[in-house]
């Protein structure tokens, strides 16, 4: 999930928000001031309703940045590099590469997630108490009562025993402490999570027909969004298991031919295009990678214009590059693919280019490992 925008760092870690997010947050803020709130403290003047309402909102996000911003201390502490946090439309992913290196790690970096928000809920629930006690009543003993809830509320259905949530990750935790395989750990757990979608759909289903209104919907979409992420992990971890203890020197096309960022898109369609039979061409200036350049990012030129643009102006830009060392396991490499759209790694060895991996070369090692692990029968 990409950032629309970033807020800064927390922790040394990036921070930023998918405008995604505003769809949630408006959604909040509008159902607690024109209707949880009317119905509960009424006769309060419109404006005091919405301020409560966007206090409470703020506050909910600021917890769930809380939340995930907890999961990347602790997997840092670890030996995890953390990428990022991305707030969005149903939360928040703290975006870490590679993988916790024992079980009891991955429990560490799970559990404390839930426990975060176990922990907001309970503080604003004490002081809402504390409140009550003291004969207090209104919009901000409303805020608070909700805001406790809804951390709780939050911290139980993350420890649900499902893929993609925190609880998915301690199912597997224990399941890779168990059994001594965190592959088939990350198929029960991406299996749950399926499981968990299905029951979230037909629940959701149900209550939009039972006239429970949109909650039911809402419900329906948090159980389909569960189900293609478990289904996008059970493929991950099938793949990691076919690519564990590859490299990434194993698997990449050593020396691709390379071209210049001045070169215009011209000179290499007329040149290039034909006689190079990959996609994918790398830029580089005195052996280093300055950018890449795929087909499908040269055919955006319309051909009045190719003599007067660059490839460096259609490349996926220096910054943009996923870069990675021969020695580095390719199932550390296989996450951040996606961090340019084109979806190849250039391979270095300190700041040379020296090899590069497509998809077309990850499908290859898959064939080979696949090969390797069932050897044909006499």
């Amino acid at each position: 999930m990409r950032a629309s925008f970033r807020l800064g760092r927390i922790a040394g870690v990036p921070v930023g928000v998918n405008w995604s997010v505003l769809v949630i947050f408006v959604l909040i803020a509008w159902l607690l001031s024109a209707n949880q709130f009317p119905r509960a403290y009424p006769d309060r003047p419109g404006w005091a309703y919405l301020l409560a309402g966007l206090a409470a909102a703020v506050v909910f996000f600021v917890g769930l940045l809380a939340h995930e911003v907890s999961h990347a201390v602790v997997a840092k502490r670890n030996g995890l590099q953390v990428e990022g946090i991305t707030l969005w439309l149903f939360g928040g992913v703290a975006e870490l590469r590679g993988e916790a290196p024992d079980p009891g790690a991955e429990l560490r970096i799970a559990g404390i997630g839930p426990l975060v928000s176990l922990l907001l809920g309970v503080f604003f629930g004490a002081i809402a108490v504390l409140l009550a006690l003291a004969g207090q009543e209104g919009l901000l003993l409303g805020s608070l009562s909700w805001l406790a809830g809804i951390n709780v509320l939050l911290a139980v259905f993350n420890i649900l025993p499902a893929a993609p949530l925190d609880g998915g990750r301690l199912l597997r935790a224990a399941v890779w402490k168990a059994t001594g395989d965190r592959a088939r750990a990350s198929v029960v757990a991406a299996r749950a999570g399926w499981v968990l979608g299905v029951l979230l759909i037909g629940l959701g289903i149900w209550q939009f027909l039972a006239g429970y209104g949109v909650g039911g919907i809402w419900l329906a979409l948090i159980g389909w969004f569960l189900i293609g992420a478990a289904g996008v992990e059970e493929r991950q971890a099938r793949l990691g298991s076919a690519l564990s203890g590859v490299r990434v020197g194993e698997v990449m096309t050593p020396q691709p031919q390379t071209a210049s960022a001045e070169m215009t898109v011209a000179d290499f369609v007329d040149h290039y295009l034909f006689a190079y039979r990959h996609t994918a061409l790398p830029l580089t200036e005195d052996g280093r990678p300055v950018g890449l350049v795929t087909l499908d990012r040269v055919r955006g030129i319309p051909a009045d214009r190719r003599s007067a643009t660059t490839l460096a102006e259609v490349a996926c830009r220096a910054d943009d590059l996923v870069l990675a060392r021969p020695e580095e396991q390719l199932n550390d490499l296989l996450p951040r693919l996606n961090e340019c759209a084109d979806g190849r790694a250039l391979v270095v060895t300190g700041d040379q280019l020296v090899g590069i991996v497509s998809p077309s070369d990850i499908s290859r090692a898959v064939q080979r490992s696949t090969l390797r692990a069932h050897p044909a029968r006499r």
